[in-house]
């Protein structure tokens, strides 16, 4: 796969939590929970998602490439939308962002590049259960493809959507402006979170207490960004050192890089496990406003 030592440990924490939502699943389905087969069209998607991700489909340049372009001095990434690139022109020469600002940027570019994926992998599975809807003959098949499958679905897309048009507001507002030095969050992922939890049902006190929540899980995501440049580091000394012959110092350069590979792996389970379970308290006041 041609993977950095950094998206390889990604994949693994992807997979772990793939793994572990399958076997939920099939506890589910002996007990005989998922009767109109949401939850496993749910984990279909989410493995579609993944192998896309990580380049594992078939399909030349799909894979998602994280790359950190003040490393390397270009982007050897394209964000596949004309309006995501022009946007991400101006940034670069506007002057209005240090060096840390501009890698800051780029993953969230990278990030409304990711969800822009998911909505269209989500969007094509809609598609197909509309599909099979319309060509049933018999009305007694329509057992097997429900209403509640599709109205779900297409909550989730509206949902998502909702997601990726508040992130294109807000990646156009800072390109432009330059970052707000009294914003609350940095990370992606957690402004996201974020401005869905203020459109959610939640009362004052459940959105403060989500509030600092979300400050403990972007010390995390910091975290792990930190064992992430530490990885690369050490791989790259890692493979200087494979050239010099000298066995004591690669032996030692092992075990560290060992060390730091697992420490990633773990930190990045625990971060995108943090962040399913967040998501789905947001999905659900979302849900109850909806009600």
């Amino acid at each position: 796969l041609h993977l950095s030592a950094v998206k390889l440990a990604e994949l693994h924490s992807d997979l772990k939590i793939q793994e572990k939502d399958e076997l939920s699943w099939k506890k589910l389905k002996a007990e005989g929970l998922d009767e109109d087969g949401e939850k496993e069209a749910k984990l279909r998607r989410n493995l579609n998602v993944i192998m896309t991700k990580y380049g594992m489909n078939g399909k030349k340049d799909s894979q998602l490439v994280d790359t950190n372009y003040i490393k390397d001095g270009t982007e050897s990434d394209t964000l596949d939308d004309p309006r995501l690139e022009k946007l991400w022109s101006k940034a670069k020469t506007s002057g209005k962002f240090s060096d840390e600002e501009l890698d800051k940027l780029w993953r969230e570019f990278k990030h409304h590049k990711e969800k822009i994926h998911e909505y269209n992998i989500l969007l094509e599975t809609v598609s197909r259960t509309e599909d099979m809807h319309k060509n049933v003959i018999n009305p007694s098949e329509e057992n097997l493809v429900k209403e509640e499958i599709l109205h779900n679905k297409h909550r989730e897309l509206k949902e998502k959507l909702r997601s990726i048009n508040q992130g294109f507001e807000r990646l156009r507002k800072v390109s432009h402006q330059g970052y707000d030095t009294t914003s609350e969050f940095e990370e992606p992922r957690v402004i996201d979170l974020w401005d869905m939890a203020k459109s959610a049902n939640f009362t004052e006190k459940e959105l403060e207490s989500f509030r600092e929540e979300l400050k403990h899980f972007e010390a995390k995501i910091e975290k792990h960004h930190h064992y992430q440049k530490q990885l690369e580091i050490s791989h790259e000394k890692l493979k200087h050192v494979e050239g010099t012959g000298d066995k004591e110092h690669l032996n030692r350069k092992k075990e560290k890089y060992a060390m730091l590979e697992e420490k990633t792996k773990e930190l990045g389970y625990k971060v995108k496990k943090h962040l399913q379970d967040l998501s789905s308290r947001i999905s659900q006041g979302l849900q109850h406003n909806e009600l």
